[in-house]
C-alpha cells in the first residue's frame, strides 16, 4: 500500500495555503489544492509535481463532493487544512451597520464550509490517523473595531474545533492562529494601508509543520508560541 501522504488544502492559491502546498510538497506529500480560480490554482499546481489542483468554492456542496472523490482515489487524507476564508466588506463596517448578506458569506466560507468538508472526509482522514487543521486568527479571541464579523465568524469556527476534538479523539484536531501575515486578504482588511512590515506567509509555515510533526494535544495554538518552542508536545 502507498504510504505516501496526502493533504488537502483549501484556499491554496494563494497567501498561506500556497506556501503550506509548497512545504509538504517538498517534503513528498501529494497535495491537492482548491480555490476559486483556475489560473492561480494553476500556476502554484506547476511549481511542483506533486500538487493536484481542484477549482471550485468549497461553499458549494457539489465542489466538496468532487473533492471527496479526489480523496476516495488517493485512499487516505493525513491532513485537511480549512485555509479558505471570508474577510467580508472592505472597508470592513461596524458590526450594526453589516450587510445581512455579507456576513451570512462570512460564515458560509470561514464556518459552514469546514464543518461541511469534515464531515464529508472524516473517515479517511480517521483512517489515516491523520489531522484536522482549522486557521483561526486572534480576532476570534480579541475584540478589534471593524473585525466583528469575521472574527465571531472565527470565533464560532474555534468552538466548533473544540467540540470535533471531544467527539473524534482518534484525531489531532487543530484551530491554528498564524498571526498576522502579508496578505491579499490582510491587505483588504487595511485598504491603502502599507502591511509591508507583516510577515511573508512562509515565515509562518514552519509553525504548522512542527505542528504537524510533534501532535501535541488536539487544541489551539498560536504560530508565535510554536515557532518560540512555548508549546510542549
Amino acid at each position: 500500500m502507498d504510504d505516501t501522504k496526502t493533504a488537502l488544502i483549501t484556499g491554496g492559491s494563494a497567501g498561506f495555503g500556497r506556501a503550506v502546498a509548497l512545504a509538504l510538497a517538498e517534503r513528498g506529500w501529494q497535495v491537492i489544492i482548491t480555490g476559486r480560480h483556475d489560473g492561480p490554482l494553476a500556476r502554484v499546481a506547476a511549481q511542483a509535481s506533486g500538487i493536484t489542483a481542484c477549482q471550485g468554492d468549497v461553499t458549494d456542496a457539489a465542489h466538496r463532493e468532487q473533492l471527496r472523490a479526489e480523496i476516495a482515489t488517493r485512499g487516505r487524507l493525513d491532513l485537511l487544512l480549512n485555509n479558505a476564508s471570508a474577510l467580508g466588506p472592505s472597508p470592513m463596517p461596524a458590526l450594526v451597520r453589516y450587510p445581512e448578506a455579507e456576513l451570512a458569506t462570512v460564515f458560509a466560507t470561514n464556518v459552514l464550509a469546514p464543518l461541511a468538508l469534515i464531515s464529508a472526509l472524516l473517515e479517511p482522514v480517521s483512517r489515516a490517523g491523520g489531522a484536522i487543521v482549522n486557521v483561526s486568527s486572534d480576532a476570534a479571541v480579541e475584540a478589534y473595531e471593524g473585525w466583528g464579523g469575521y472574527g465571531a465568524a472565527k470565533a464560532a469556527l474555534d468552538h466548533a474545533t473544540a467540540v470535533l476534538a471531544v467527539e473524534q479523539p482518534q484525531l489531532s484536531v487543530y484551530a491554528f492562529d498564524p498571526g498576522d501575515m502579508r496578505t491579499a486578504m490582510h491587505q483588504a482588511a487595511f485598504p491603502g494601508e502599507d502591511i509591508s512590515d507583516r510577515p511573508e506567509p512562509a515565515t509562518v509555515v514552519p509553525a504548522l509543520l512542527r505542528l504537524l510533526d510533534t501532535r501535541p494535544g488536539s487544541g489551539r495554538y498560536r504560530a508565535a508560541d510554536l515557532l518560540t518552542g512555548a508549546v510542549s508536545s
